[in-house]
Formats: C-alpha cells, structure tokens, sequence
C-alpha cells in the first residue's frame, strides 16, 4: 500500500507525518513526530529568520526528507505556516530547504490552516451534530475555524503565538502575579476577535500548548496519542497548570512530568492562550485533538 509524507513547519516546531494510504480510504501512522527547533526565535523583534534558527529547522527538515526516502513514500508535501508568512526572508529559507533535501515549502493563508485543522478532527473525533469550534495555537498563531457539522462557517488566523508572549512578557522562568496579568490582558486583547460570540457546543483544542497540558494532566512520562486523541480539558485543570508554570523556574518545569522539556520555556504563555480562548467562548472544558494540520494535510492532498 502506498506511504505519503507531510511536513508542518511551525514557528515553534516541526511536525513530520508518514502515513500509509489503505484500499478503504483510512490511515495507518507509520511516523509521527515533532522536532522543536524554534524557527521563529526573535522573529517579532527583527522581523527575519535568525540564522541559527534557520540551520536548525533546515537539518530537521532534511532528516525528515531522508527519512521519507528512506521508506519510498509516493509523494510528499511540506507547507509552512505564520512564522513564514511573517518573515522578511522566508523565501532565503524555502531556498535552503529546497538546496539541502529537494523538499519545497509551500506557505499556506491562516484560512487554509483552519480549513486543514478543521478536516483533521472531523476526521480524528467523529463529530458531527452541533456547532463546533477548532482552535490551533502554536508558537507565532492561533487558528480558528468555526462550523455547523459537516460545514465550515467561518475561519481565520490571528498573531497570538506563544513564543511571542514569552519574549514581550518575560515568562520563560518564575513570572510575579502582576508580570502574568499584563501577558493575559495583553492576549485578551488581541484575541478580542472572539469577544461577542455565541459558545459553541463542542470546543476542541490541538497543537503544542493544549497537547502538552493534556499530557500534564494526565501525568504522562511517555506521550500517548491514543490518550490524548479524545481527552476532556477543563479550565479549572488550565488554571492549575498556569499557577503551577508561573511559580517554577525553567529547570523545574523541564522536570514536570508530561511536558516536553523542549516546550518548558513557552508552556506558560502557551496555557494563558488556551485558557483566554476558553474564557472568551464561556467554556468550562474542552475536547484535545491530538490530530492537527499535518493530518489534514495528509487527507487532503492525498486522499482518495
């Protein structure tokens, strides 16, 4: 049966997925896998990919590229989301990637992201009665994709990124009550989109942030998708974890059982954005789709 590749490449982190294709139409995960290499580091204040951010997520691509090779996958499709849409010398990076391991990467719209998320957990979560509401938030963007069952009604990016707020808001280490304030009014306010809005029946969150909370929750040394994939986030649990990050320095935190040490120094702002989103649509909990872009992409460029 044949295998395809997908490639996410994130401000954070890049997300790399082979998956074999059945005679049914279903998948089978042969790899799935995410390399925090940080791409978008300092990109808010100099506007362009550092050049040790560069080579790090280059490398990581061309594993991946190797990797897929490797397995004689048909095809292969890499797409590139805000950290690249943002840069002023994104294209000085697609060149490399393309120089290092032939992959060329397409950088898609914040709507095309929603739509991809959107058909990632339909397809993961099985829901289909009721209103829906996705959001994706990653190290430069959240998205937000909002549908009645089967029918998407509206999508939309915004620049609400946890490497962002780490690097404006300080919150990297221990942050004082007064210092986490300011970073929540200050993710409130740009995320003042959401202000008004009806609370959908169902809320599902995916991407690093909710991914990694879940995983805390649950007390995960080893990650386990089938755990996450499904699980119930409540904002009491969100709230916990927030307190939790703000009163532990970046060692400890590397230490806390369930989250990628990787991840440690954004967890917190990670956690104020999903908590903000929950705020905002008056949810007291929410659905964790462990399912994100990548699957989307995965179904939608090679599905049959």
């Amino acid at each position: 049966m044949p295998l395809y590749a997908v490639i996410d490449v994130g401000t954070n982190s890049v997300k790399f997925n082979i998956s074999e294709r059945r005679d049914d139409g279903t998948w089978r995960t042969i790899v799935d896998r995410a390399d925090v290499t940080r791409l978008g580091e300092g990109l808010d204040k100099t506007g362009e990919i550092g050049t040790e951010a560069m080579e790090r997520t280059v490398t990581a691509i061309a594993a991946m590229a190797a990797e897929a090779k490797e397995k004689n996958v048909t095809a292969l499709a890499a797409v590139g989301t805000m950290g690249m849409r943002t840069a002023r010398n994104s294209q000085q990076f697609i060149d490399a990637v393309e120089k290092r391991c032939g992959v060329k990467i397409e950088v898609i719209p914040g709507e095309e992201e929603g739509r991809l998320a959107y058909i990632a957990v339909k397809s993961g979560l099985g829901l289909s009665e009721g209103s829906l509401t996705i959001f994706d938030t990653g190290g430069g963007s959240s998205q937000f994709t909002f549908g009645h069952g089967s029918t998407v009604e509206e999508r939309f990016s915004l620049n609400v990124g946890a490497v962002r707020f780490t690097e404006d808001y300080s919150l990297s280490g221990v942050v004082s009550p007064e210092q986490l304030q300011a970073a929540l009014n200050a993710i409130a306010t740009d995320l003042s989109r959401l202000d008004g809005r009806t609370s959908p029946n169902v809320l599902v969150g995916m991407g690093g942030a909710n991914t990694n909370i879940a995983a805390v929750k649950h007390k995960m040394a080893k990650y386990d998708p089938d755990v996450i994939q499904g699980s119930v986030l409540e904002r009491a649990e969100v709230e916990r974890q927030i307190e939790l990050y703000r009163t532990s320095s970046l060692d400890d935190r590397r230490k806390i059982v369930g989250l990628q040490p990787k991840r440690a120094d954004v967890i917190l702002a990670g956690a104020c954005i999903v908590k903000t989103v929950m705020d905002k649509l008056k949810k007291d909990k929410m659905s964790i789709s462990d399912r994100g872009l990548r699957h989307g992409l995965l179904i939608d460029r090679f599905g049959s």
